[in-house]
C-alpha cells in the first residue's frame, strides 16, 4: 500500500503492530482518563498513516463507548438500560480483543469498528 504518491515508504512492521495493538487496548484501561490519552499520543507521535488511522479508530471508539454509557445509564432509570449496558460491557471487551487480532495478524491495514460514530 502507497502512501506518497511516486515513492513507497517503509515502516517498521514490529514497531507498527506494537502502537496499533496499544491504541486498541487502551481501551481496557478505560476507568482512568489515562486510556484515551495513550491514542491520542500515538496520533501525534506516530508518522506511520496505518498507525495513525488506528489511533484515530481508537479514540472514536473510545468516544462512542462512554456516549453509549451515558445513554444506557440514564435508561436504567427505566429498567430498559441494564440488558444495554451488560451489552455495551461485552461490546467493550470483544471488539477491542478482535481489532487488537486483527492489527497483529495483518499490520498494513487498520481496523475499523463496525456501527460507531466516527467523530475524529
Amino acid at each position: 500500500m502507497e502512501y506518497d504518491r511516486g515513492k513507497s515508504m517503509e515502516y517498521d512492521p514490529d514497531k507498527r503492530k506494537l502502537l496499533s495493538a496499544l491504541c486498541h487496548g487502551s481501551i481496557f484501561i478505560s476507568a482512568f482518563l489515562i486510556s484515551i490519552a495513550i491514542p491520542i499520543a500515538i496520533l501525534f507521535v506516530s508518522d506511520d498513516p496505518v498507525v495513525k488511522e488506528n489511533a484515530k479508530e481508537a479514540l472514536n471508539f473510545h468516544l462512542n463507548i462512554w456516549l453509549y454509557g451515558v445513554i444506557f445509564g440514564f435508561l436504567t432509570i427505566l429498567l430498559i438500560g441494564w440488558p444495554l449496558l451488560g451489552l455495551l460491557f461485552i461490546v467493550s471487551w470483544v471488539l477491542p480483543i478482535l481489532a487488537i487480532i486483527q492489527v497483529l495478524s495483518n499490520p498494513e491495514l487498520s481496523y475499523r469498528y463496525p456501527f460507531i460514530f466516527r467523530i475524529v
